[in-house]
């Protein structure tokens, strides 16, 4: 369920401090539609079945900086989860409590070379590429650093094409990067595929993240994860 426009300035300004007053069963995802960090938690709850809210919490606006969400989310930033009696930031972790709480599917795999080798193909999208590529950083090069709009553009396709050249080698000829199911990588590839696009990147060295990419977003879980199908109407 995604809560309203209206609905969600009522539910971050009254947002308490600590989960006493929400029920324990409440799993709510503090969410931002265009945030690919959001945008893997969506997919991952949705991967495994689990109910949630999803209150729209605009970075555009400023929603991550009002005091009772720094409160229970140091950073200010997105996602946040509320499960279980526990607030839990960062999208990786996140997903790793899921994946703890929730075992099917696998986000990552039980033999530890394989797990070690899925977790080095996320952090190429989550540890590199994205770290330099989102929101806050972009603003601060356009606003602090005084950069212009083709200079950031330039900016972050290179880092894109860095990224996603080390992670075409380390892709399967075939299958997603879980074989036949999606895994952890396959989790993170998605949404950076789609900032890839929006920004205009030329995707024609990546044959194989192309493919995989369009085999995810055939699924289910994934459409209806997408930006487009959680966008807060105007």
């Amino acid at each position: 369920m995604i809560v309203a426009a209206g609905e969600r300035r009522a539910a971050l300004a009254f947002l308490p401090p600590n989960r006493q007053s929400q029920r324990m069963t409440d799993i709510i995802l503090f969410d931002y539609w265009r945030s690919s960090a959001s945008y893997r938690v969506r997919i991952a709850l949705n991967l495994k079945g689990v109910a949630y809210t999803a209150i729209n919490t605009s970075l555009l606006e400023g929603d991550q900086k009002a005091p009772a969400y720094v409160a229970r989310n140091p950073q200010g930033l997105v996602p946040m989860l509320s499960i279980d009696g526990h607030d839990l930031t960062q999208s990786l972790a996140i997903i790793d409590y899921l994946d703890a709480q929730y075992e099917e599917p696998p986000m990552v795999s039980r033999d530890p070379l394989e797990r070690a080798t899925t977790l080095a193909q996320a952090m190429i999208i989550a540890a590199d590429i994205h770290p330099v590529n989102n929101l806050r950083i972009l603003k601060y090069l356009k606003d602090e650093l005084g950069q212009s709009q083709d200079a950031i553009d330039t900016w972050y396709r290179h880092w894109i094409a860095e990224g996603f050249a080390a992670l075409e080698i380390m892709a399967p000829d075939s299958g997603l990067f879980g074989g036949d199911q999606p895994n952890l990588a396959d989790v993170c590839l998605v949404p950076q595929m789609a900032n890839a696009r929006r920004f205009e990147t030329d995707l024609s060295g990546f044959p194989k993240l192309v493919r995989i990419d369009a085999a995810c977003n055939a699924l289910e879980a994934f459409q209806k994860a997408a930006p487009e199908a959680v966008k807060p109407a105007e």
